[in-house]
């Protein structure tokens, strides 16, 4: 096993053993990690303080202390009440989040526990120390009244290895917070009463800090708040959990129907290669749009494509190097060992290179509602697609949608059959090949270029355009194969959901999705446009695509591949 392979082993062992933790101690059973955060079934949860999030680096200590910590958090701190009481100011809400996560900590009674938490403590005190973040007024001030505050409310003592520095800053603070630091401790198991004092203390330093700030400006220094702390404002307390979430319910159709799904009639699904149903003039005019808007996102396509060989790469058999001093013996040249005595150069050796044995296939959700957002996405496909290509990796398109709107043929027929109740899906499907993983992106350039044609964009049902993509990468021989869902909503077919009900087909993606990962068909993702689509896929990611499709676009759907690599 790789070293990368047996470091992301380690990892998510790491997070399956703090997971059991948290679900233990806070008694909460749908607690979850997820690309190392915790998560309460789908939701991802805020982090309230920045020494809850250790870096890779960090030990098993520090993990579990910070999993500790989040579970106290959970137990014995009421968020709404909380949330109703923390102050507006960042620096002021900063001190104020800090100080709430050392009052849980300092109900901790299980001596494991409390050492862990301690260890965490230290461990983030020292990386702050060694940042050098102390070494200046405004960093030395934060750690100080860290220090002194988590001291107070536990009853511990300061981290020895900074101790004679916080001296100076301790005795110029500790007379204006004495009265109540003392309260912090008193207080401690009444969060409302403690918030009082955590709020007097916030705020007395969010002054000293902005008195501060204005003497810089009065000496020409720029200030910015995440230079000047950045081991402090890593927490996400500000955390925006206004993406909204794709909305779910269960089917009754669905689950009482004996058979499943269905659908009443597949006389009018079609599959359609893209260069056949768009005018050639028309494709060349899409793909010189489709150019220009790559060309102005300034995407560094060589970068992404080294990014991709490292990710999707395995050590693979190349061959042999011959003319080696070592290795297995290469029978070709034993006739050299007779002619010159001294040759040593008579064996050879297994060549290993990094080949990406993989297939990756993105499925483009071609609903009415996706136009808006169709340029951005034609550009992140045709992008990987040349990327994915130059790493040595294979690539599709696909496209889904239906023939018509509101049931079209399909619909027609029901009515003429009388309409009997309950018919399954109930449209023509239209599934689209914008381009195939045996062309290459050089001649798929024109059809690629087609998803710019408004028209294609009707209907879409999801849970049959996975199947469909699914069963085309069974018949290649690529050993890994990614499924890159990209979609702005739940699937919607209004002839489908009128004659079933509003959620027969988000209920067959889910059973779809599940089903062809517990067959091993595909690593399944979800890349929401502006929308969580964690409901219907483990892997899913939110987009925000507002600004057009950068090289932070590209960055995060890498981060979402490679969480999944690491587990």
């Amino acid at each position: 096993m790789s070293g990368s392979r047996a470091t992301a082993r380690h990892q998510q062992r790491v997070e399956e053993l703090c997971a059991a933790a948290v679900r233990a101690l806070s008694g909460e059973p749908n607690l979850h990690f997820r690309g190392r955060r915790l998560h309460r079934g789908h939701r991802r949860l805020p982090m309230h303080a920045p020494h809850l999030q250790p870096s890779l680096d960090d030990d098993f200590g520090s993990f579990r202390g910070a999993a500790d910590g989040m579970a106290l958090r959970l137990t014995h701190s009421d968020a709404e009440l909380h949330r109703s009481l923390h102050p507006a100011d960042p620096v002021q809400r900063l001190i104020f989040e800090m100080l709430e996560q050392f009052r849980v900590e300092a109900l901790a009674g299980l001596p494991g526990v409390i050492a862990n938490l301690r260890h965490r403590h230290v461990q983030w005190s020292l990386d702050v120390h060694h940042s050098g973040m102390t070494e200046t007024s405004r960093g030395i001030l934060l750690y100080t009244v860290a220090q002194v505050c988590r001291s107070r409310v536990t009853g511990q003592p300061v981290v020895a290895e900074t101790e004679d520095l916080l001296e100076a800053t301790r005795f110029d603070i500790v007379p204006a917070l004495g009265k109540d630091l003392t309260g912090l401790r008193r207080r401690r198991h009444d969060q409302n009463a403690y918030a009082e004092h955590a709020l007097a203390i916030a705020r007395i330093v969010g002054n000293m800090l902005a008195a501060a700030d204005e003497n810089d400006e009065h000496d020409g220094e720029d200030i910015d708040d995440h230079a000047r702390f950045p081991l402090f404002l890593d927490s996400d307390d500000d955390f925006d959990d206004t993406i909204p979430q794709v909305s779910t319910g269960h089917s009754r159709v669905l689950g009482e129907s004996e058979a499943g799904y269905r659908a009443f009639t597949t006389a009018y699904d079609r599959q359609h290669a893209v260069p056949a149903l768009v005018r050639a003039k028309l494709l060349r005019d899409y793909r010189q749009r489709l150019d220009r808007c790559i060309t102005g996102q300034g995407v560094n396509i060589p970068r992404l494509t080294r990014q991709l060989k490292m990710l999707l790469a395995d050590p693979a058999r190349n061959g042999w190097d011959g003319g080696q001093e070592e290795g297995h013996v290469d029978g070709r040249r034993l006739a050299q060992l007779i002619a010159s005595p001294t040759e040593r150069r008579l064996f050879r050796t297994e060549r290993i290179e990094p080949a990406a044995n993989c297939l990756v296939t993105f499925l483009i959700d071609c609903s009415g509602s996706m136009k808006e957002h169709i340029e951005s996405i034609a550009v992140i496909v045709d992008v990987f697609a040349r990327a994915l290509e130059l790493a040595g990796a294979s690539s599709e398109i696909l496209g889904f949608t239906t023939g018509a709107w509101n049931g079209g043929r399909a619909m027609r027929e029901w009515h003429r059959s009388g309409r009997p109740a309950h018919p399954g899906r109930l449209n023509e499907l239209c599934h689209l090949v914008f381009k195939d993983a045996d062309t290459s992106w050089r001649r798929a350039r024109p059809g690629i270029a087609g998803l710019l044609k408004a028209d294609l964009f009707r209907e879409g049902v999801d849970g049959e355009a996975v199947t469909w993509a699914c069963r085309r990468m069974a018949g290649r021989s690529e050993q890994r194969r990614l499924l890159i869902v990209l979609s702005d909503g739940s699937p919607m077919d209004s002839a489908t959901n009128l004659t079933n009900d509003r959620h027969y087909l988000d209920n067959h993606l889910k059973d779809v999705v599940r089903q062809e990962e517990m067959a091993g068909s595909a690593q399944i993702y979800g890349l929401g446009v502006g929308l969580d689509l964690s409901p219907f896929y483990r892997r899913s990611h939110a987009l925000d695509l507002s600004h057009g499709s950068g090289n932070d676009v590209f960055r995060e759907i890498l981060e979402m591949i490679a969480r999944d690599r690491r587990s």
